[in-house]
């Protein structure tokens, strides 16, 4: 089952997607669907079924007059907050060669972010009752950072680089109780700014406070362990780069539930009514190949068990003003 987001006569409306061409609308929005369903102590998809509505769209309608909206959203964007984690996935097999190959490597030889994937391999996929190892953790923002899938992802004047991330993204809710309750998945383009992640690991955060999109469907129930997509750039109708990703916990050195119990054992993540968006990583990037993408250029995201692909063309932001801070 997945749903979509979309503007409906003014109102954030979900929908189920019924096939390629049809979604079929629902009574509210799918925040107010969590709540539901944590409230009645019932599965997400016969929340779904009890809030379906007579009324259909044009699937392919509302994505070209850009009704599409994120497929999870709070009403206060202050209360999505949006993070990740890093160094997850073992990437393709010649790819995953060579990382193990490089993690035989004597201690003092090791790179941190090489000790960090090792630390991964060895113990991200606890048994049931045990803690794993920690991975590594980046916040993005709150939900103002969230754009629209179809809409422009902008990148700051600053930015030394502007590349995709193509990756599957977690989305939660905290219950009354404290409690997180995972919606489902979506695919994500988690963006961020290679070359100053490039020049110093610890400017990773500066390369993370970037804008990010995710969707357009959200994926209700068990993630596939093992999943296929395809990530591109498209350059006036042209494809300037077209890559294939493995991703799910087949393909992972953490499981998907130390990831999230990594993330949720702060109180600070666990605050009644809170929207989450918490990207799982990925191992390919556009960047990796040297590819510098321009303004214009849209980035494309399929995997085919998330319908359709997320799309977003690049927009450079023009120069602003030097903040300056003033004294009371």
């Amino acid at each position: 089952m997945r749903l979509i987001q979309c503007d409906h006569q003014g109102q954030v409306r979900a929908a189920l997607v019924e096939s390629e061409e049809q979604v079929r609308l629902l009574d509210c929005d799918t925040y107010t669907l969590a709540n539901r369903s944590i409230s009645a102590g019932q599965p997400l998809s016969d929340t779904v079924a009890a809030a379906l509505t007579d009324t259909r769209l044009n699937y392919q309608a509302l994505v070209d007059a850009k009704r599409l909206l994120p497929p999870l959203t709070h009403a206060d964007p202050a209360h999505c907050l949006v993070t990740g984690t890093g160094l997850t996935h073992l990437g393709s097999a010649d790819t995953r060669s060579a990382m193990h190959a490089k993690a035989q490597a004597a201690e003092e030889d090791m790179t941190d972010s090489m000790r960090m994937f090792k630390l991964g391999v060895d113990s991200g996929k606890p048994v049931a009752g045990e803690i794993g190892a920690q991975p590594e953790w980046f916040y993005k923002g709150d939900g103002q950072c969230v754009v629209a899938p179809e809409a422009e992802i902008p990148s700051p004047a600053f930015a030394e680089d502007a590349g995709e991330e193509p990756e599957l993204a977690g989305l939660y809710v905290i219950g009354g109780d404290g409690l997180p309750w995972r919606v489902g998945y979506a695919l994500g383009n988690e963006f961020s700014d290679h070359v100053t992640e490039r020049f110093n690991y610890l400017w990773l955060a500066h390369s993370k406070l970037r804008a990010c999109s995710f969707g357009p469907e959200l994926l209700i129930g068990e993630l596939p362990a093992h999943l296929e997509g395809t990530s591109s750039i498209r350059r006036s109708g042209e494809t300037v780069w077209e890559k294939p990703f493995l991703t799910g916990e087949a393909n992972m050195a953490h499981s998907l539930a130390n990831l999230e119990y990594h993330h949720f054992k702060y109180p600070g993540f666990r605050r009644p009514g809170d929207v989450h968006v918490h990207f799982f990583g990925t191992a390919t990037l556009s960047f990796a190949d040297g590819i510098k993408v321009r303004e214009g250029d849209r980035f494309e995201i399929k995997i085919k068990e998330f319908g359709r692909a997320l799309r977003n063309p690049l927009r450079v932001e023009a120069d602003a003003p030097a903040i300056n801070v003033k004294s009371l």
